[in-house]
C-alpha cells in the first residue's frame, strides 16, 4: 500500500484541533494515555523517576584544574547606602568602564568587604544597583544615596567597607528599605551647593570683545544697563599698578605675546617671564577684591529668577523649547554672606539650590547666567526671558565649585516609617559630613582655584570670546528665526534677547506644575539669604 493511501483525508468542514480538544473523544484519549503511563510504572516497579540533570555553568577551576568550591549562599537584603565623595579624579558617579568612577570604587569595596558575593561581583544589575543622583565628571557630593541588595549580616560591614574604600569616598550609613524601594524614583528633591569666588562678578576686562560689545550697546540704548563704578575702580587700580611695574614697551610685548608650540617653549624666555609676572599681579588684585553689598544684592536678585517652575531648555543640552521635560521646579535658593578663606585670602559665596530635579549641566549654566548678568550690569529679567523660545548660548560655569549637598526623601520617609523602617536622613551625620567636606572637598576646591586660577581662566575666556567660534548660529533652510542660536554676547548687552515671545501654553503648564508641587511638598517657596559659611 502506498504512503498516500495511509493518510487520513481532510475536509473543509472538519472541526479545528481546538474544537476537537474540547470534545469527549479528546478527554477519553487523554485518560487512556494516563492509564498507559500508570501501567508502565507498575511494570517497572517502584523505582523513583529520575530527575533531569540541570545544566549550568561549568565549575571554576584553580591553577591545578581542581574545582573551586563555591562560597556559601548568604541572604541579601534591600538597603539604602548613604555615601559622600570627592569627585576629583573620577569620571562621574555612574559606572562607565574602563574609566574610574565612584560606583566602580564602591562596588569593588562591597565585594572585598563581603557585602556582595563573588558570584554577583561581575554585574551591577544582579544586585539591583541604582543611584539617587548621577553626578558628572569632577563633581563632588557631601551626601548621595544608592540602593541595592547586599549581605549585611556582619554588624561591622560599614566599617569593613570604609576600610577598603579610598579616603575620598565614605559610607555614612547602611539602612534596610522595602523591596520596592528605588532611590532614583523615590527621591523627591535634591540640594546642590556651588562655591563661587566673588571676583567672578567683576565686570569684563576693558578692551576685550565682551567689554566693547556691552559698551557699544550702552551708547546705542542708554539707561538699560547698570552703571558699575565698582568694576571701573578695580580695573583702574590694576592698570595703575601695571603702569608702575612695567614699561610701555614691556606692556606692549605682554599684550602681543603668543605662546609658542610645546616643543619650542622655554620657561626661561624673558617675554614669558614678563607675562607670568603680569598675570601674578592680576591674580593678586582679584584675590584682594571684596564684593559690595550692591553687587551681591544684584547677584541674589538674579538667582531669585530661578525660583518656581520654568522652561530650562536653554540651561542644558539637546532640549527644545517645546520639550515638556525641559520644565523643572526650583524650590529654594540660598546665597550666603561672603567669607574669606585659604592662604590666598580669597573671598567666596556659597549658593545652595533646592530643586525637584535637574538636567545635564543645568546648575552650572544657572550659576553662569546669574554671574554674567551681575558682572555685566544686565537686567535680571533676562534670566526669565531665557525661558522663552529664543535659543541662546549660555556657557557652563566650572565644575570645580559644584557639589551635591544631599538628596531628599520627604514623601517616601513617611511611608518608610509606616513599614517600620528607619527614615533616610542625612542630617543625623551632618558633623561627619561637614568634616569630610572641609577636608576632601572644600580644601581641594580652594587649593585648585589658587593653583590653577580656574574661575579667572573661565571669565577671561568669556571676555575674549570670538563670535566666529560657533556661538553665532547661521540661518539655513531648516533653521530660521528663533531656532538659530544667537551669540553669547547678545543677551548680555543692552540689545537683549531679540524677538522675544512667550509661549502662553508653556507658561500656563509651568504655573500649574509649580502650584501642584508647592501644595505637595512645601507651603511657601522663597529665596533666602543666609550668613552660614563653610
Amino acid at each position: 500500500m502506498s504512503e498516500e493511501q495511509n493518510l487520513r483525508p481532510t475536509y473543509d468542514d472538519e472541526p479545528s484541533e481546538d474544537v476537537y480538544k474540547r470534545g469527549p473523544q479528546y478527554k477519553m484519549t487523554q485518560a487512556r494515555k494516563e492509564d498507559k503511563k500508570d501501567a508502565e510504572k507498575e511494570t517497572k516497579g517502584d523505582e523513583p523517576e529520575k530527575k533531569k540533570q540541570r545544566v549550568g555553568r561549568p565549575p571554576e577551576l584553580d591553577a591545578n584544574g581542581n574545582p573551586i568550591p563555591k562560597e556559601p549562599r548568604k541572604p541579601k537584603r534591600k538597603v539604602a547606602v548613604m555615601i559622600g565623595y570627592c569627585g576629583t579624579g573620577y569620571h562621574g558617579m555612574q559606572y562607565n568602564p574602563p574609566h574610574p568612577t565612584i560606583e566602580d570604587a564602591l562596588f569593588k569595596a562591597f565585594v572585598e568587604a563581603g557585602a556582595i558575593s563573588k558570584d554577583n561581583s561581575n554585574d551591577l544589575k544582579k544586585n539591583g544597583f541604582m543611584r539617587a543622583a548621577r553626578t558628572d565628571k569632577g563633581v563632588h557630593a557631601g551626601g548621595n544615596l544608592i540602593s541595592l541588595k547586599m549581605i549585611i549580616e556582619d554588624p561591622d560591614i560599614k566599617k569593613k567597607i570604609n576600610d577598603v574604600l579610598p579616603e575620598g569616598i565614605r559610607v555614612w550609613d547602611i539602612t534596610r528599605v522595602n523591596k520596592a524601594f528605588d532611590c532614583r524614583k523615590m527621591c523627591g528633591s535634591r540640594w546642590y551647593e556651588y562655591l563661587l569666588p566673588t571676583y567672578s562678578l567683576i565686570g569684563p576686562k576693558p578692551n576685550t570683545i565682551l567689554y566693547n560689545d556691552i559698551e557699544g550697546s550702552r551708547k546705542e540704548l542708554p539707561g538699560i544697563l547698570d552703571d558699575d563704578q565698582e568694576s571701573i575702580d578695580f580695573w583702574n587700580n590694576l592698570q595703575n599698578e601695571i603702569n608702575e611695574t612695567f614699561t610701555p614697551e614691556q606692556i606692549e610685548q605682554i599684550q602681543n605675546y603668543t605662546p609658542p608650540p610645546k616643543d619650542e617653549f622655554q620657561e626661561s624666555e624673558s617675554i614669558y617671564q614678563l607675562v607670568k609676572k603680569y598675570k601674578a599681579l592680576e591674580y593678586a588684585h582679584r584675590r584682594k577684591y571684596r564684593i559690595s553689598e550692591e553687587k551681591l544684592t544684584k547677584f541674589r536678585s538674579a538667582m531669585k529668577q530661578y525660583i518656581g517652575a520654568h522652561n530650562f531648555h536653554n540651561f542644558t543640552l539637546g532640549k527644545d523649547f517645546k520639550d515638556a521635560s525641559a520644565i523643572r521646579f526650583m524650590k529654594k535658593i540660598k546665597v550666603s554672606d561672603p567669607f574669606v578663606i585659604g592662604d590666598a585670602k580669597t573671598e567666596w559665596v556659597s549658593i545652595k539650590i533646592h530643586g525637584q530635579s535637574f538636567m545635564l549641566h543645568q546648575i552650572r549654566k544657572m550659576i553662569s547666567m546669574a554671574a554674567l548678568v551681575a558682572r555685566c550690569g544686565t537686567p535680571v529679567e533676562r534670566i526669565s526671558q531665557a525661558y522663552g523660545p529664543q535659543k541662546i548660548n549660555i556657557p557652563k560655569a566650572p565644575a570645580l565649585g559644584l557639589l551635591l549637598e544631599a538628596p531628599v526623601f520627604e514623601t517616601y520617609n513617611a511611608r518608610l516609617e509606616k513599614f517600620g523602617y528607619v527614615p533616610i536622613d542625612f542630617s543625623k551625620y551632618q558633623d561627619e559630613i561637614d568634616a569630610f567636606k572641609m577636608k576632601h572637598i572644600y580644601d581641594k576646591i580652594y587649593k585648585e582655584e589658587v593653583d590653577e586660577n580656574v574661575f579667572n581662566a573661565f571669565f577671561t575666556y568669556i571676555d575674549s570670546f570670538n563670535k566666529v567660534t560657533g556661538a553665532q548660529g547661521e540661518e539655513t533652510a531648516d533653521k530660521k528665526g528663533k531656532a538659530v542660536q544667537k551669540s553669547i554676547f547678545e543677551f548680555l548687552t543692552a540689545r537683549g534677547i531679540p524677538e522675544l515671545e512667550t509661549s502662553v501654553e508653556t507658561e500656563k503648564k509651568a504655573k500649574q506644575t509649580a502650584s501642584v508641587e508647592v501644595a505637595k511638598d512645601e507651603p511657601v517657596v522663597t529665596t533666602e539669604t543666609t550668613s552660614e559659611t563653610v
